[in-house]
């Protein structure tokens, strides 16, 4: 379903960097420790917070451009849930393919993975079918789905 680059250790991550152009320095490695150390979707705010604690000399403005260039070459996946914030998580295929349930008055994000057959095989029809019309060869696809969680929907 999904074309994801995969993460992997830090010498071949270090080599991955370089045969795009970059050197892995140290924001780009707090960056990607902060985020393999983290199960949610963090702002760019949040990794600086978080590295920060590490590295106390980083800066705000290079977590953002460390950030950028990490999601330009398909280290992290940027999403937009809404909120306003550029939100990032590693794009690591041990993760696997997901997708979002995203509340709309808690901004809780929940990552949706345990897909059943009959939503693989939907997803799979919808996305020949598109490909067909269109005739566009789709090689990866993203699904956020908006709402309230269990919590903020109450006893509706």
């Amino acid at each position: 379903m999904m074309n994801e680059k995969k993460c992997c250790s830090k010498g071949a991550l270090h080599g991955r960097l370089k045969g795009c152009g970059y050197r892995m320095t140290l924001a780009r490695q707090a960056v990607m420790d902060v985020l393999s150390d983290s199960k949610e979707h963090l702002s760019a705010e949040e990794i600086f917070n978080l590295a920060r604690k590490k590295n106390p000399d980083i800066g705000l403005t290079t977590i953002y451009r460390t950030t950028e260039i990490l999601s330009s070459q398909g280290f992290l996946h940027k999403f937009d849930f809404g909120d306003k914030r550029a939100r990032f998580e590693l794009a690591d295929s041990s993760k696997g393919h997901h997708h979002h349930l995203v509340c709309t008055v808690c901004n809780k994000i929940i990552d949706y993975d345990d897909f059943i057959d009959e939503e693989v095989k939907l997803l799979n029809e919808t996305q020949a079918k598109l490909g067909k019309k269109y005739n566009f060869k789709i090689e990866n696809h993203l699904i956020q789905f908006y709402g309230k969680c269990a919590q903020c929907a109450g006893g509706e």
